[in-house]
């Protein structure tokens, strides 16, 4: 698996890396355990998780936002992601071999950021993670006083470098322009969703990023499964124990009419070439110049495969284009 240099940060990661917000959610921990044990004999190094990835979070979640209390994960543990990620890190002795990406995501202030770090160093069984993310932008918490606060864990050794997710490109350049301005520590790292049903992010942030030398490490190349063909504008027929069956929120994001249309050009175009819908749209996602890593879900060996199969494929650059015209 290529490896690739992660910005500024002196560090290489895999150009394919494993999301692992299915920990626990939607596969358990054997079976976890044989993902990330593929994984890295695959040669993935990078390995994405956050406080708020769990199977108790999502339940959570769903009934809060939905007012639905049954029972669609594998388990109720709550921080399943990072509480599995860690256990397995101990049993395989292997920490130094692997970059570990987690996130705050329950808010940005600098008490919560404190509170959150602690929680996730405790839950990955740590002392200091590689990289360290603000999950979402916060309106109610100051972007100089998160940057503050991050600063102060880089200082102390408890994180190693910092960065955003699902910031905007307004809200990336400001973050960068206090940390210059202040002295803080800058986001070395971005993490936006894209993917044929999301490709925004090549629009603004891209461009900003290379700029800037941010590295990038998209997520979501199937748009949460929905590039899999598998689903229908009827959102009371999602598959038990899809992404979308588990955090149904998630159809907000990436059902439309655009997108339907989509589904069914990449259907033609997959039947014509002879590939899977999957691997074809993964490797669009991977294909771009700017992004540094592509992370994938799996819930068994079968998907890395695809995954790695799909950067393999070096997408034509015309193909490439055609495909971007479908939006």
């Amino acid at each position: 698996m290529e490896q690739r240099p992660l910005g500024r940060t002196g560090r290489t990661v895999s150009a394919v890396g494993l999301g692992c917000v299915t920990f626990g959610r939607e596969i358990d921990e054997d079976t976890s355990y044989r993902v990330l044990d593929d994984a890295v004999e695959k040669g993935i190094t990078l390995f994405d998780t956050a406080e708020g990835y769990g199977g108790g979070n999502a339940r959570l979640s769903r009934r809060q936002r939905f007012g639905v209390n049954d029972v669609r994960e594998v388990s109720d543990e709550m921080g399943s992601s990072e509480c599995t990620l860690g256990r397995w890190m101990r049993l395989r002795g292997c920490r130094e071999q692997v970059t570990i990406c987690t996130k705050v995501s329950s808010g940005n202030s600098p008490e919560n950021i404190r509170r959150a770090l602690a929680t996730s160093l405790e839950r990955l069984g740590i002392d200091c993670v590689d990289l360290y993310l603000l999950h979402k932008f916060d309106p109610e918490a100051p972007i100089d006083e998160t940057l503050s606060a991050l600063t102060d864990e880089i200082r102390v050794g408890r994180v190693r470098a910092i960065g955003c997710s699902n910031f905007s490109a307004t809200q990336l350049r400001n973050a960068l322009a206090v940390s210059q301005a202040r002295g803080y520590a800058r986001f070395d790292v971005l993490q936006p969703p894209y993917s044929l049903a999301a490709p925004q992010a090549a629009h603004d942030l891209f461009p900003l990023c290379r700029q800037e030398q941010v590295a990038i490490t998209t997520y979501s190349p199937l748009a949460a499964g929905f590039l899999s063909g598998k689903y229908t504008p009827d959102r009371s027929q999602f598959p038990k124990g899809s992404r979308f069956h588990i955090l149904p929120g998630h159809a907000d994001i990436y059902f439309s009419e655009r997108n339907f249309r989509m589904i069914e050009r990449l259907r033609e175009k997959s039947q014509e070439l002879d590939l899977p819908m999957v691997r074809l749209a993964m490797a669009w996602a991977m294909a771009h110049p700017d992004v540094t890593s592509v992370l994938i879900g799996a819930r068994h060996a079968g998907h890395i495969d695809n995954a790695l199969a799909a950067f393999d494929m070096k997408l034509n650059l015309d193909l490439r284009a055609e495909m971007a015209s479908w939006g």
